[in-house]
């Protein structure tokens, strides 16, 4: 089983990555300015300034970083399309994660024609285009926040399934898991005391790469118009609203598109540090 060690050594090799320990800690810092931005703005997100239409950023005023066309301050809906963003990305990771873990889990530990099965519907959804079943499930259910990170999520666990299912099959012949066969412990206690927290570190480093992948995609769902709606914000929306006013506003867009750019940027550096510190050749 994964030693409480190996989980410290994780731990100081991560901290001594300084690219990883830096992103974290601007994710920090967007993830809380985020959260607390828009209730410390004297602006509401959806407040129109009929004084300051597509108002250029500027100290001399209240908007720093100027307003879109209808007058909104653009440092909050920014603010508050990242919130957004970030919650699509946490809640649909999280139905990713817990539908992928439990189908490969099962997929790796039945082995024989269950698997077989399982990974043949995981083939079949991976040759339809993810776009597919949202523009579907818009169209069925409508459009809500709910559905959003619903359709995200359950058209992102395919490529979870197959890494635990990977990670499975090879734990599934170690010694441990064998005495716990031979002693009659039931499959599910196998899977979950000891197969679960054994592909934890592979789980969590694939995680963190799936986050910036939710992010684009709910922002390109965004952008295309099956996302958030209007009056409500996410970096997608912004970005495709900035797109129209380039010309005459082009702040519009950079703001937005910076953001996203800075975001996922740290993301990767978190996920590709993770990657290295939980590599048990990394320890030699």
């Amino acid at each position: 089983m994964t030693e409480p060690g190996f989980w410290r050594d994780a731990g100081r090799r991560l901290r001594g990555n300084r690219a990883a320990t830096v992103s974290a800690v601007v994710l920090l810092i967007i993830a809380a300015a985020a959260l607390l931005g828009p209730w410390l703005s004297p602006y509401r997100y959806d407040e129109l300034d009929w004084r300051a239409l597509a108002s250029a950023p500027t100290l001399e005023h209240a908007h720093w970083l100027g307003t879109d066309r209808l007058g909104r301050d653009l440092l909050v809906r920014t603010l508050y399309g990242t919130r957004t963003s970030l919650l699509i990305a946490l809640l649909a990771s999280a139905v990713s994660l817990m539908i992928g873990v439990t189908w490969g889990t099962v997929a790796g530990y039945a082995g024989g024609r269950l698997d077989g099965a399982m990974m043949r519907l995981v083939d079949i959804l991976y040759s339809l285009p993810y776009i597919f079943f949202v523009i579907i499930l818009t169209v069925v259910f409508g459009r809500n926040i709910v559905l959003l990170f619903v359709a995200i999520g359950a058209v992102g666990w395919l490529t979870m399934a197959r890494i635990v299912r990977g990670q499975t099959l090879s734990l599934k012949r170690r010694e441990f898991i064998e005495a716990a066969v031979a002693l009659g412990v039931p499959p599910r206690r196998i899977i979950t005391r000891h197969i679960v927290p054994n592909i934890a570190g592979a789980v969590v480093v694939y995680t963190t790469l799936l986050i910036p992948q939710m992010i684009l995609f709910e922002s390109f769902l965004s952008f295309l118009g099956l996302g958030v709606q209007e009056p409500l914000a996410s970096l997608g929306s912004l970005i495709a609203e900035g797109a129209t006013e380039m010309e005459s506003a082009p702040w519009i867009l950079i703001v937005p598109a910076t953001l996203l750019v800075l975001l996922l940027t740290c993301l990767n550096f978190i996920g590709d540090g993770l990657r290295d510190a939980l590599d048990p050749g990394a320890a030699a």
